[in-house]
């Protein structure tokens, strides 16, 4: 036997000398983090102009906050430079503020989730000390819902809308003076409106009534032509559009108008 393999103080030795050797730890970073600054938010930049007015609308929003937020300034000028209605809105999931720079008023809108089917809703208009609080409740999937919505300061019972996935129906309070041997009595009434829609020929019939009047709209629209029909009932107003596109620059364009006064109103352009 070898000596040096026999003696137990020579493999500890060996043992020491085998081991792989400990790695110093990194310098630290000679980064100052106290003089770091956050990345700047990135700039949109909108602008569209309206050839009938000569008007342009520029838009200058940023998000911050990790995108939780949104600032916005917008605004119009005309041809001449003038600017007109400035606006700065101040946009998130649950509060948003649009400030008029112009009539120094502001409007502030909230909505909160009150459970899984409930929803809360609220706008304020501070200079003119209005607003209206909605809540919505969604009864069944998909497209049922009940709205509650009552203007502040409170005039009388809530609005009530029931949604549903054709259309809609509204009930509404509505106060009406009567003159009455010489006296003013206001009087209670229901307001019934609604919407009802659905698919007919390749379009969408959409039949709208509110204040006694019903509107009958057609609509059909595809990569070449469109048109439009709506009937008004009781007053058999008439109105239709029609659009045809022959290429990128030729297109026509009809519209017929026949108001109450059996006036006829047709208006031919090729552009």
């Amino acid at each position: 036997m070898d000596s040096a393999t026999g003696n137990p103080n020579n493999y500890t030795l060996q043992k020491i000398q085998s081991s792989p050797a400990v790695a110093d730890p990194p310098p630290p970073s000679s980064t100052n983090h106290i003089l770091s600054f956050p990345s700047r938010p990135a700039l949109r930049i909108t602008t569209e102009f309206d050839s009938e007015s000569a008007n342009f609308f520029h838009k200058v929003s940023c998000k911050f906050l990790d995108s939780l937020a949104k600032l916005k300034l917008s605004f119009h000028n005309n041809s001449k430079g003038d600017i007109s209605e400035p606006q700065i809105s101040f946009v998130s999931k649950h509060l948003s503020l649009h400030y008029d720079l112009e009539d120094h008023s502001a409007l502030v809108k909230s909505s909160v989730d009150v459970g899984p089917r409930f929803k809360l809703t609220g706008a304020h208009d501070v200079k003119a000390q209005q607003g209206e609080v909605t809540m919505v409740a969604n009864i069944a999937d998909p497209g049922y819902a009940l709205q509650l919505s009552t203007p502040l300061p409170s005039a009388g019972l809530p609005k009530a809308t029931f949604r549903f996935p054709l259309g809609e129906v509204s009930l509404q309070e509505k106060e009406e003076e009567q003159q009455e041997e010489e006296q003013v009595k206001i009087k209670n009434s229901l307001l019934v409106s609604g919407i009802l829609k659905g698919q007919f020929l390749k379009g969408v019939c959409t039949a709208h009534y509110k204040d006694d009047e019903l509107k009958l709209r057609y609509r059909y629209k595809d990569d070449e032509m469109s048109f439009l029909p709506i009937l008004s009932l009781p007053s058999n107003d008439l109105s239709f559009a029609f659009k045809r596109r022959f290429g990128l620059s030729d297109k026509l364009r009809l519209e017929l108008i026949t108001p109450s006064q059996d006036f006829f109103s047709i208006t031919c352009n090729n552009m």
